[in-house]
């Protein structure tokens, strides 16, 4: 079985508050350390109600201080909202105080409101320098140069893994160019990812980091005791917004309109919602069409026990 590993979206539910979110985030890391799970992969939001990760090295430190073995990365950093130094700074502090363990994952970020780009001091063009970001940031976690003016302390040297996350063909064109390992968040653009993923391993330069092309792929998956069971928490996937998590809604795909059912349909269908055998062959089968070297998993799910035993029961396919 290839690596498996978690994405958690710091999920913050109706009644609950970020202080809640974070603990149950540290509780699941170790959880999943304990079943087997390969990385811990954290977001960066903005401005959004339903999501405490906005401050992404700080929970990861959090996570990491609190676990011992899993890998605990960035998924991901969203370079255009930050100095390509303080990012080499931040995650070689990370790297320094828990060796071996730290991944960074990078990305262009999302179209936020003109509000909050403004808060974050932002401009609307900035993500078309996110090439060159990328190469600022991976010539300060390398080895410093011979009079080299600008340095990150800590961070070079420190060979912290970079990885590209994209959900379009341009990012995988990226990592293809600068022979990165990729990640497609295929979990919400599922239309993209075949050319992506063509893209990416049709296109692949071999780097000093990479020899040959790694992809990670993203997919939902709710599990539990039943397929019935899994369908109801998964309903709170697919009523999710900006706003904090709902509790799960009793026959919620059945309520929706036929054309809103159809979006819905297309959006998750790379998500894997069932019992234990349902989850198992799902995965599976996903596995071998797509062919990642990894894959990552997302579960938005109201409640954080069952959240946990979703976790616990997809662990034993692999």
């Amino acid at each position: 079985m290839i690596p498996v590993s978690i994405l958690d979206l710091t999920p913050i539910r109706q009644g609950g508050d970020a202080a809640t979110a974070l603990r149950e985030t540290l509780d699941l890391a170790q959880h999943a350390e304990s079943l087997g799970y390969h990385r811990y992969w954290l977001v960066e939001h903005h401005n959004t109600a339903s999501v405490a990760g906005a401050a992404t090295a700080v929970v990861m430190a959090h996570v990491a201080a609190g676990t011992k073995t899993i890998r605990v990365g960035a998924g991901g950093i969203m370079l255009p909202n930050h100095a390509p130094l303080m990012v080499a700074e931040q995650f070689g502090t990370l790297a320094a105080l828990h060796p071996g363990r730290i991944d960074l994952g990078l990305g262009r970020g999302i179209n936020n409101d003109p509000a909050t780009l403004q808060a974050l001091r932002r401009q609307p063009n900035d993500a078309a320098e996110f090439p060159r970001d990328v190469q600022e940031l991976l010539f300060f976690l390398a080895p410093a140069a011979p009079g080299q003016k600008v340095r990150a302390i800590p961070g070079e040297g420190s060979q912290v893994p970079v990885w590209i996350l994209s959900s379009s063909a341009g990012g995988a064109q990226l990592a293809a160019t600068m022979g990165l390992p990729f990640a497609f968040a295929a979990h919400f653009a599922p239309d993209a990812m075949e050319v992506a993923l063509a893209t990416y391993r049709g296109r692949f330069v071999p780097s000093a980091h990479l020899d040959n092309p790694r992809v990670m792929l993203s997919l939902t998956v709710v599990a539990a005791d039943t397929d019935d069971e899994a369908r109801l928490l998964f309903s709170t996937a697919l009523a999710a917004n900006d706003a904090p998590l709902a509790p799960p809604i009793p026959n919620y795909e059945q309520s929706l309109d036929p054309q809103r059912r159809a979006l819905l349909q297309n959006f998750f269908r790379h998500s894997v919602v069932g019992g234990p055998e349902t989850v198992k062959k799902g995965v599976a089968d996903f596995i071998a069409r797509y062919r990642p070297d990894e894959i990552i998993i997302a579960a938005q799910i109201f409640d954080h026990a069952a959240r946990r035993k979703s976790f616990e029961i997809l662990s034993r396919s692999f």
